[in-house]
């Protein structure tokens, strides 16, 4: 896979490893648009500056005439940013230096740049108080309205689909007013967090399921806690990081490709035909890397590979943008943010970039602490053309005491296949405390299925998958069900999306969560936390209540998930659903495995007072753990989905189960297997226990969810024992 004369000999090395860093610190300097040429045109100190018994040396400004200025404007119209080849042509022309021309094209460069930004200012100003007005008309009409029934005024929840477009509208207006207060503060110099309304987009994605804002109940249930956060206390690279960021990065590149490719001795074959490093062996062939390994820390390396349905270009942009990276991997990255982009490579692909980055790795259970880290992120084209990704901690840079996890060279390789495929190598090496880890969690984490490059490659593969199921178009019209067109299929999908991700980014141990554990008696004790939803247009107004507990039981993974996501079991564990009869009206497959899928349920109440309800549900599942998510759904915004309408009016609180191995198990043969052991299950609901968010949160409320979450898990215990029997 790849080219066996890249470490041909350590001068080669050397030589490979000296041209990529003047390569990307070409393009780091190439990004730069600082003024510069006022201070380096001088070469005289200012008037206020100079000894006054001095006499004062006379400035030599120079100044370009205008058949100069003339012809560098037409050279700048075809291209702004010329080589050294073409600034030295152009100087001989007019008779300047090529400092000089270097100098004007960046005066002028950041000229233009500054013009853009001040028309684009004044564009996003107007259309902010377009949005302002609509929104108070919105609220004068919401304010004024009435109670079709009694004449009275109208309670918040009647009109909650109307809602959903103002509170959309909402939050869009907000972007807008984040977006030009970043403007405003290139201008007039301050930091970005002494900005108003900058604070809640700093970060890419904030905790769904739980983020806690309960106000002026501190210390009640599940007030969040940022003192320990280090993910918001890291801020971006100075300028005299930047050189080292860069060798720090070709190094770590060169490194992972080594441990991509390499067999014995630095890998020996393990247990369960996975490869083991052999650290004694890691030290001798890398002797420099991030440092020796700081004490209390363990060192946790795998690798894995697999073939994807996935060609290499989408690959590459997943990792790369944050945004899709942390969606895809949703069950693992908790919270990730860019802070800084240093090189954005070459133009059309992302060959030579760079970028600081801060992620919050975690296990789907409050059981498990996060993995916090704070690294640099480069992505490379190999003369072979494989495409490699990589990571590296800089920690070393700026030691921080709080961290308790540092990741040396860990990424992928990836290699193009016909018809769309590519064959990815991962490579996971941290070193981490996980002294935290609860009992019953060690097992799975020591053997790598929590954190490691087997976890990571499954779930890239079932999201593969998925994104190749939502673009297909050859659909039998008879698997739409009450699903009438593609569209609507399509929408269902993403709908779906967004409530996994909502449930996968709140279930677990994240920093951003503060939960409050009701009983300390096991590890099953029930965990709460609260927050207010007012502004949030993909959530239902009011105070929601998050809770969630992790339990082991002696039954395989698989049959637990078999369980849990068939309808015809549902009424068993189900207390919401009064033992009504559960129908499927819509199936989606997206992927191999049957148990991966989208459906859209209806529960037809026993009670013939009560009216029906629907469900969407999407199950998932591959080799290293399996989730079962769910939803009450609006039946009038769920038709409009169904018809292919915006799924974002859907306002949604999910609830769930995550289900992992408990360890390596081992089969009838005496072979060591995933999965053939027992089971670690999260369960986690959310709960509106009251539609005005400025209500108090009363205990009665917080008792309901713990007997709720109490009477399901010992149900769930009772069947799947029994259906294991």
């Amino acid at each position: 896979m790849f080219s066996p004369n890249l470490f041909e000999s350590p001068h080669m090395f050397d030589m490979s490893h000296k041209t990529s860093e003047s390569e990307l610190m070409g393009k780091i300097r190439d990004d730069d648009y600082e003024i510069k040429s006022v201070n380096e045109t001088m070469d005289a100190p200012s008037g206020d500056d100079q000894d006054p018994d001095q006499r004062p040396k006379k400035k030599r400004y120079h100044r370009h005439t205008q058949r100069q200025i003339q012809e560098m404007e037409a050279f700048f119209k075809e291209c702004p940013h010329p080589d050294d080849k073409q600034r030295k042509e152009l100087g001989r022309e007019l008779g300047l230096e090529p400092l000089q021309v270097k100098f004007w094209f960046q005066n002028k460069r950041t000229q233009m740049k500054a013009q853009h930004e001040r028309h684009e200012n004044a564009i996003l100003k107007a259309e902010n108080e377009k949005l302002r007005a609509e929104n108070n008309r919105y609220k004068e009409a919401l304010s004024n309205a009435t109670c079709p029934s009694c004449g009275g005024p109208a309670a918040l929840g009647e009109m909650s689909f109307d809602e959903q477009h103002l509170r959309i509208e909402n939050a869009r207006l907000r972007e807008e007013i984040d977006r030009i207060s970043g403007i405003a503060a290139k201008y007039v110099g301050k930091p970005l967090s002494s900005l108003p309304h900058l604070s809640s987009h700093l970060h890419s994605r904030s905790a769904d399921l739980g983020a806690s804002n309960f106000g002026n109940q501190s210390g009640f249930v599940g007030e969040m806690d940022r003192s320990g956060d280090l993910l918001r206390s890291v801020s971006g690279p100075t300028e005299a990081d930047k050189p080292m960021i860069v060798e720090l990065a070709v190094a770590a590149m060169e490194e992972l490709i080594r441990m991509a490719q390499s067999g014995e001795p630095l890998w020996v074959p393990g247990d369960n035909s996975t490869d083991v490093l052999n650290e004694d062996e890691y030290l001798r062939t890398f002797p420099r890397g991030i440092g020796p390994k700081p004490l209390g820390l363990r060192s946790e390396a795998s690798r894995e590979s697999a073939v994807v349905i996935m060609n290499h270009v989408n690959l590459v942009e997943i990792l790369m943008d944050v945004n899709q990276w942390s969606s895809v991997f949703c069950g693992i990255v908790s919270r990730a943010m860019t802070l800084e982009v240093l090189s954005t490579g070459v133009a059309g692909n992302y060959n030579g970039a760079l970028q600081v980055m801060t992620a919050e790795f975690q296990v789907p259970s409050p059981l498990v602490p996060t993995r916090e880290n704070y690294f640099a992120r480069y992505c490379k084209q190999h003369i072979d053309g494989t495409w490699a990704v990589v990571d590296v901690s800089l920690d070393n840079l700026r030691p921080n005491p709080m961290s308790k996890c540092r990741r040396r060279p860990s990424g992928c390789l990836i290699q193009e296949l016909p018809n769309g495929y590519s064959k990815v190598i991962w490579v996971e090496h941290v070193e981490v405390d996980d002294r935290a880890v609860h009992n019953i969690y060690r097992p799975v984490v020591n053997s790598g299925l929590a954190f490691g490059a087997k976890r990571w490659v499954a779930t890239l593969d079932r999201q593969c998958e998925r994104l190749a199921s939502s673009m297909a178009s050859n659909i039998p019209a008879g698997d739409l069900c009450v699903i009438t067109s593609p569209e609507g299929r399509k929408s269902m999908l993403k709908l779906a999306e967004r409530m996994v991700t909502s449930f996968c980014t709140g279930v677990g141990a994240s920093t951003a969560h503060a939960w409050t554990t009701l009983s300390a008696t096991g590890s099953d004790d029930v965990r709460v936390m609260t927050r207010k939803s007012m502004d949030d247009p993909g959530r239902p107004p009011g105070i929601v209540l998050s809770a969630a507990t992790s339990f082991w039981i002696q039954v395989p993974p698989k049959r637990v998930f078999d369980f849990l996501r068939d309808e015809n079991s549902r009424s068993e564990w189900d207390i919401l659903s009064n033992g009504g009869l559960v129908q499927e009206m819509a199936h989606i497959a997206n992927g191999r495995d049957p148990g991966n899928c989208v459906s859209l349920l209806r529960v037809n109440s026993a009670n013939s007072s009560q009216s029906n309800m629907l469900i969407l549900q999407e199950s998932c599942t591959d080799a290293k753990g399996s989730y079962v998510i769910y939803a009450p759904v609006n039946i009038v915004a769920m038709n409009i989905v169904l018809s292919g309408g915006d799924p974002d009016y859907v306002a949604l609180l999910p609830s769930g189960f995550a289900i992992l191995p408990d360890g390596p198990g081992v089969n009838g043969g005496g072979i060591l297997e995933i999965g053939s052991g027992g089971s670690l299950l999260t369960v986690a609901f959310q709960i509106l226990v009251d539609s005005v968010p400025t209500a108090k949160l009363s205990l009665g409320s917080v008792a309901t969810v713990n007997s709720l979450i109490k009477c399901t898990v010992e149900r769930i215990k009772a069947a799947v024992k029994c259906n294991n029997a």
